[in-house]
């Protein structure tokens, strides 16, 4: 937070006390959480590419209706998490050191945004938005790029830049080619990253973010299907499958959410949106793959610009783990050497 009483507060990624490999424990505090970041962003694109065919196998529901079961399973997925973890009491603890109007203002700002993006996640799919949906996705990571080096100060190498422009080459050839920008798009690629921004600046850990939009949204949700939409409730309740499948969509969305919340604080800000390409190009292909949407030739010169950005981002990696490999066995060598000098 920016104010006083939250801008101290600390960070406690529960990912950090997980009983990791040795050679996450090896090197210093930033490489850890390079190589921890890297892999938690890898793994909630691929957690939210599945999500992304998930409402089709919860039909009849509606996109709004997959919706609103997911917000009350990942509340429920949450609560159950924070609960078994042992990490309640300290999300409580941060949401009441909270004493003004304006403090919980700045917390609850964001929360909007939130509700907004996972109900087009899920409905755009099945009321032909798709495409466009998909295209902020794709635009998405060259706005936290940017948000990045204005807010950030952030400097890219020479790689960085070279990814970023085949990426921006990739999109433009797409908006070229579809002759469309929608309302989906922009929402997407424009409001997204500014609610992962304002997470990051309040300082917060992921699960605590999560709990507070979740908390706010899951009355709204209850209403929803008490008086507005009854039949849903009767129709998953009274399923064996419906009440499985609710619940697989909870634990999932969760998890996805609080991988990629916890990789944005871990990482770079320019470094997470370029992996963030990740979740678009695993969309594309499950739509071809397993929606059955179909490929246009056209297609090829778009997505294998983004793609060769996106390999460009990934030999920016090894090059990096490589070099501060080499840094740190360089500095061991070097303090043997002062040991042996002096003895």
């Amino acid at each position: 937070m920016t104010t006083q009483a939250t801008a101290n507060l600390p960070v406690n990624s529960f990912i950090d006390k997980l009983p990791l490999p040795a050679f996450f424990r090896e090197g210093d505090a930033a490489q850890r959480n390079l190589l921890l970041g890297i892999g938690l962003a890898v793994l909630s694109n691929v957690l939210f590419g599945v999500l992304y065919v998930y409402s089709s196998w919860l039909t009849p529901l509606s996109g709004t209706q997959v919706f609103v079961w997911r917000m009350l399973a990942m509340w429920a997925a949450l609560v159950g998490f924070l609960l078994f973890s042992g990490r309640m009491a300290t999300s409580l603890a941060v949401l009441s050191n909270l004493k003004t109007v304006k403090q919980w203002a700045w917390l609850l700002l964001p929360t909007p945004i939130f509700a907004s993006q996972f109900w087009l996640f899920m409905w755009a799919p099945v009321n032909g938005q798709g495409v466009q949906t998909a295209m902020g996705y794709f635009l998405f990571p060259l706005m936290m790029v940017v948000f990045g080096c204005v807010l950030f100060g952030e400097k890219l190498s020479k790689l960085q830049w070279l990814a970023v422009g085949l990426a921006g080459l990739g999109v433009a050839s797409e908006l070229i080619r579809t002759q469309s920008l929608s309302w989906a798009t922009l929402w997407v690629c424009l409001t997204y990253p500014i609610y992962y921004i304002m997470r990051r600046k309040q300082g917060i850990s992921a699960s605590t973010g999560l709990l507070v939009d979740l908390t706010v949204l899951a009355p709204f949700a209850i209403g929803y299907l008490l008086f507005i939409a009854p039949t849903t409730l009767t129709m998953v309740t009274s399923s064996a499958y419906m009440i499985a499948m609710v619940i697989g969509l909870g634990i999932m969305s969760a998890l996805a959410m609080q991988s990629n919340v916890e990789a944005s604080q871990k990482l770079p800000v320019n470094v997470f949106g370029m992996l963030s390409y990740l979740e678009p190009a695993l969309l594309f292909m499950l739509a071809i793959t397993v929606l059955g949407n179909p490929f246009e030739q056209e297609m090829l010169l778009s997505y294998g610009l983004i793609w060769s950005g996106i390999a460009c981002l990934i030999w920016h990696g090894v090059k990096t783990l490589k070099y501060n490999k080499a840094q740190r066995h360089s500095n061991k060598s070097s303090q043997i050497d002062a040991k042996v000098t002096a003895s």
